[in-house]
């Protein structure tokens, strides 16, 4: 088989399944592993496969799936990190959530709390508390992104840096496994980045899948979160990323939450 031909096979097996391991493509094409990894640094170079410890991983893009659609992507998962994250809020306190289909459930866990202050350039999270009882709701002004009602822009950034809050929660799109937290839209970037300078303690939400998606602008890294509330153990190179940056890594599976 060609080099072309081989790389064409391992890019569609990545179709098929989500990662692929070196030595298993060793066997199945007849070559050595050093050939392997010599495709699938070919293949990452060229943006087509993110390399991973012993392999690669399949590389996707949410930056066009719709945001409807987006809430039905891992649905229970999100619920159960929302609780989660909720539970490390106390009551009388003041939190900034961003746009984010996991941010959302968040902010329905907190309904309950009492004497909130709850500022987002979010609309839909703003829409789903009012009325609930014992909140103060500052919707971030600036342009709105009318594809899933983010606010964003300097103007965005400006309001919010007016602000210093207990709890900052955040969204990503794609999360590295050397710890880097990443998104699409710079403006989305600017205002997330605004979020966490303007807060006592940083939450990042987000569930397994944003391991196997790629975005090119980073948000920040993990020595910049106090909690990554996630629904599966990371990545072990992830993990040790946390552990050294003094991240705690808060588990929400839905049988032993801890």
């Amino acid at each position: 088989m060609s080099v072309t031909n081989r790389k064409e096979e391992i890019l569609n097996l990545l179709r098929e399944k989500d990662r692929v391991n070196v030595e298993d493509l060793s066997r199945r094409f007849g070559v050595s592993t050093q050939t392997i990894r010599s495709d699938l640094r070919d293949l990452a170079q060229a943006g087509l496969v993110a390399r991973t410890h012993g392999g690669a991983r399949r590389v996707t893009s949410a930056s066009n799936r719709d945001y409807n659609e987006r809430r039905k992507l891992n649905a229970g998962a999100k619920e159960r990190i929302g609780r989660m994250a909720a539970s490390l809020i106390p009551n009388d306190c003041s939190v900034t959530l961003n746009i984010g289909t996991t941010t959302e459930q968040v902010a329905r866990a907190l309904v309950g709390h009492e004497n909130l202050m709850v500022l987002s350039n979010n609309i839909n999270i703003i829409n789903m508390m009012l009325g609930a009882p014992s909140k103060e709701l500052v919707l971030v002004g600036g342009a709105v992104r009318q594809s899933d009602g983010a606010i964003v822009g300097e103007d965005a950034v400006e309001f919010i840096s007016r602000y210093k809050v207990d709890y900052a929660v955040i969204g990503a799109s794609a999360l590295d496994e050397d710890g880097a937290v990443l998104d699409h839209d710079p403006r989305e970037v600017s205002v997330a980045r605004a979020i966490l300078r303007n807060a006592r303690t940083t939450v990042l939400v987000c569930d397994h899948s944003k391991f196997d998606r790629t975005a090119p602008v980073r948000i920040c890294n993990l020595a910049e979160l106090d909690y990554f509330v996630t629904d599966a153990p990371p990545p072990a190179a992830f993990a040790r990323a946390a552990a050294e940056a003094g991240t705690e890594i808060v588990i929400a599976d839905g049988d032993d939450e801890r």
